[in-house]
């Protein structure tokens, strides 16, 4: 499990790009990079990291599911993603 910082700093920098989005868009476009440079870091959209929505683990995220690989697993064990079985051959 990541530590709960972790996980709320992300939360945080994705807050942060929603609502500078639309004034970054307007900068880049006007091509202002003076006044682009004085917006937050964390306001790029670059910065942000994907995390597992369970547990937060930062590495071996799948993007189709919003959860890690070991997550997934688990819970295509259990049952719990319909659709998603074990496969064997």
């Amino acid at each position: 499990m990541a530590k709960e910082s972790m996980k709320a700093r992300e939360r945080k920098r994705k807050r942060m790009v929603e609502k500078y989005a639309a004034k970054r868009a307007a900068l880049k476009a006007a091509g202002d990079w003076d006044k682009l440079q004085q917006l937050p870091a964390n306001s790029s959209y670059v910065r942000m990291h994907n995390r597992c929505q369970i547990t937060g683990r930062p590495k071996g995220y799948v993007r189709l599911f919003g959860i890690s690989r070991y997550m997934l697993r688990m819970m295509a064990l259990e049952g719990k993603i319909p659709g998603v079985t074990k496969s064997s051959w």
